[in-house]
């Protein structure tokens, strides 16, 4: 309940705050005992909440716990707790309790015994002005939620504030005779409760009110305070105002959710809690799959839902009540379709301030019922009931809504366990008989770069539209793109100028890939099977990673499917395919090898421009109008193209995986040469190879391997790597010998070959010679 709002709240609207709060120990002496152990002796409890103590009815112990009487044998003179004193306490506790009361030595006198048949006095009972309102004895008995970790092993019980002792009083059959009506809705104690009355909880401003120190005062006058402090602990405040919340007793309306609905929908069970937990394990498709265990373990233990508010603006529950009626009567509640029909006619005219009209009552009931027999209920709906309603008023009840009702996917912040998700599914539950949606996506939050909350008083903030301004949407698009958004998201200048690195590697790729693919034509176009090995290869991979492509977008797994492509685009393609293909489309002539090369860049194109359109919107609809300009065309009229699984070749890819391995052995020992100035290119270089392993010896000497490692010449040998040979650590059986190209450079191409200037285009080689001849 909060005060200050003056309304019940539900568990998705109250929030955790650290708070000071008082903390103190009271005495119940014990009234009568069939146990002569307890005769003359104090219980003592531990709250943080004294202003619960006039509303007290009784104390609780566990079973389990070892309890004892001490006697206080030294204290200073002026202290509450005197010489003499007998207290009783779990032993666990003692010690720590007595200390607290400036207990200066002690005796532990007789255990416990048998507690039950034992009745207490309350604190303030006799005390002068009381008026006799803590006069009856107190009870005293076991209860499972009693433990010995903290306190004093004894509860101290108000059952119209604690939700386990009202329940604990309610399985007991005994409500009607513990429940007290002391607090008021705005937090002020009952106007005439003796020594208390109107005396605040808080203040107006959500500020401590004046009753617990006027408790505590009234408790050290009437000898039974013990001990006091304060405690800094987690408590409860609203969402709203951020004041404390209290636990009150009041007379709300629920949704019984372990009543059978009775509405013929039990495919998923009969009762909102088994239709909801059916639905979770055989409807609904968790991203990630730790959502599910969430929704699941809140659903399984939480109680009714508590669907009214008293608040003066909202959606009214619309429903008449039996005048002096309970309601547990049997025709407490109107259940008229007459009256119902009536109600739905005016808020579908006149919306829901047809409740609210002068004459409301009368206009709705009159001539089906007595409007006199019936109250006007003005409690309103909860809020989350508004919102867990979406999926009937967006999908279900209008014509461009979903087929059947239900949302293919529900997505929110992690938070939402306990709202939308929680609220959706309860409401679908009772009302369809199963789950609004087929899946759930939760995310983190956006934190700063440090995974600091966000704050203007702290300077961290980052605005999305700062950074459209600066970096364009596309950036920010990719930086969700690369973030694992199952978790909180950092973000930040380093972050984001990261991200913007990778977006110019990638935009890089596709400048590449138009400025190749200028001027192609199907007439160039070759098949597969008549295309090199390296573009076989290059084919493969593709099929590989359409796969994961597909799969990843399926699974929400953006961050994956960024990966695996911004992988395959650096690393496979810039820094290996086109660092080796650029000889072949910048010098050959109309060659089956350069053709095969634009071929696969145009497969190339079409897939990296539709596996990436669903993130880089923007940019990849630049790159397709580049290409093919049009206003009927774009790249998000276009599904992902169909890859052929002839592609595969596994067989293939294991034997580039040996060619890349003896080329990067062959790079490094070349890198070397050039930061000792040695060369300036690695085509200036013909490295003679030696390599120990015989089967790949016969992959390299299948390929063209001095194109591979982008060298002039290179020369390949078999047998033992000799000394002097460069060598990288994980590939022993690997040597390099270095050597200069012979020759004459090639004007065209740069390479250094000995039949350059012998054709009739002088300072070319032979094949450019052609090339030219040719053009």
């Amino acid at each position: 309940w909060s005060p200050i709002e003056k309304t019940a709240l539900a568990e998705a609207e109250v929030e955790y705050h650290d708070k000071e709060s008082f903390t103190i120990w009271v005495r119940f002496p014990v009234l009568n005992s069939d146990n002569p152990a307890l005769e003359g002796a104090d219980v003592v409890i531990w709250t943080t909440t004294p202003w619960t103590i006039p509303s007290n009815r009784g104390v609780v112990y566990h079973q389990d716990i070892s309890y004892g009487v001490y006697e206080v044998t030294a204290a200073p003179e002026d202290n509450w707790v005197k010489t003499g004193d007998r207290i009783l306490l779990a032993d666990k506790q003692a010690a720590s309790v007595l200390e607290k009361a400036r207990v200066e030595s002690f005796a532990r006198i007789s255990d416990a015994g048998d507690l039950s048949n034992t009745s207490l006095s309350h604190p303030l009972a006799g005390m002068e002005g009381s008026d006799g309102e803590w006069d009856e004895p107190r009870d005293f008995r076991a209860a499972p939620f009693v433990t010995e970790e903290d306190g004093t092993g004894f509860v101290h019980c108000a059952p119209s504030h604690g939700m386990d002792e009202f329940e604990l009083y309610r399985d007991a059959g005994m409500l009607e005779q513990v429940l007290t009506y002391n607090v008021m809705e705005d937090g002020a104690m009952r106007a005439d409760l003796p020594f208390f009355g109107g005396k605040r909880i808080l203040k107006p401003n959500g500020k401590e009110g004046n009753v617990n120190a006027a408790v505590i005062e009234k408790l050290a006058e009437s000898g039974k305070l013990l001990a006091r402090g304060k405690i800094k602990h987690s408590y409860p405040h609203s969402w709203r105002s951020k004041a404390p919340l209290i636990y009150r007793n009041t007379p709300q309306w629920f949704a019984a959710i372990d009543r059978p609905v009775g509405d013929n929908q039990d495919e998923f069970g009969k009762t909102i809690r088994e239709r909801a937990l059916n639905s979770i394990d055989k409807m609904v498709e968790w991203t990630p799959k730790t959502g599910r265990n969430r929704l699941y373990s809140m659903i399984e233990a939480r109680p009714d839902w508590v669907l009214s508010r008293q608040r003066a603006w909202g959606v009214p529950l619309t429903c008449f009540t039996k005048t002096g009626g309970k309601p547990t009567d049997p025709d407490f509640l109107l259940r008229n379709g007459e009256v119902n029909a009536r109600i739905a006619a005016a808020f579908e005219s006149e919306g829901a301030d047809a409740w609210y009209a002068e004459g409301a009552k009368n206009r709705f009931l009159d001539g089906i019922v007595d409007p006199e027999a019936y109250e006007q209920v003005f409690d309103i709906l909860d809020v989350w009931f508004d919102s867990g309603s979406t999926h009937a008023f967006v999908l279900r009840d209008r014509d461009d809504g979903s087929k059947d009702g239900m949302a293919d996917l529900y997505l929110e912040g992690t938070d939402q366990h306990r709202g939308w998700f929680h609220s959706s599914m309860l409401q679908s539950c009772g009302t369809r008989g199963h789950a609004p949606y087929r899946g759930v996506l939760t995310h983190g939050f956006t934190l700063d770069e440090k995974g600091m909350k966000m704050s203007k008083s702290l300077g961290n903030t980052v605005a999305p539209e700062q950074v459209v301004k600066q970096y364009g949407g596309d950036i920010l698009r990719l930086w969700v793109a690369q973030s694992d958004y199952s978790a909180d998201l950092r973000i930040g200048p380093e972050i984001l100028k990261n991200t913007a690195d990778a977006y110019r590697r990638l935009r890089n790729t596709m400048r590449f890939l138009l400025g190749s693919l200028a001027d192609f034509s199907e007439r160039d176009r070759i098949a597969p099977q008549d295309m090199p090995e390296l573009e076989q290869w290059v084919l493969h991979r593709l099929a590989e990673l359409d796969e994961k492509v597909r799969s990843g977008y399926d699974a929400y797994d953006f961050q994956g499917v960024f990966q695996a492509v911004f992988a395959f685009a650096t690393v496979d393609l810039s820094s290996f395919y086109f660092d080796i293909r650029k000889d072949a489309l910048y010098c050959d002539g109309d060659t089956v090898q350069r053709r095969a090369a634009r071929t696969v860049l145009d497969i190339l194109f079409h897939r990296l421009t539709t596996w990436l359109a669903p993130v880089l919107v923007f940019t990849m609809e630049e790159v397709w109008l580049e290409r093919f300009p049009g206003d009927d065309s774009s790249v998000h009229l276009l599904d992902i193209p169909e890859t052929p699984a002839a592609w595969k070749n596994p067989e293939l890819a294991e034997k580039w995986a040996m060619i890349r391995s003896a080329r990067r052995v062959v790079t490094s020992a070349l890198e070397v040469q050039r930061s000792e100035k040695v060369i300036g290119a690695s085509l200036e270089a013909a490295p003679s190879v030696t390599i120990s392993d015989p089967a790949m010896l016969a992959a390299l000497q299948s390929v063209p391997f001095e194109d591979i490692c982008i060298t002039s010449a290179l020369q390949l040998t078999t047998g033992q790597i000799e000394h002097g040979q460069f060598t990288l650590a994980d590939h022993p059986g690997i040597g390099v010998a270095f050597s200069k190209a012979e020759g004459e450079k090639c004007q065209r191409c740069w390479k250094i070959l000995p039949d350059v200037g012998q054709d009739q285009h002088p300072g070319t080689c032979r094949r450019c010679s052609t090339a030219l001849s040719a053009a």
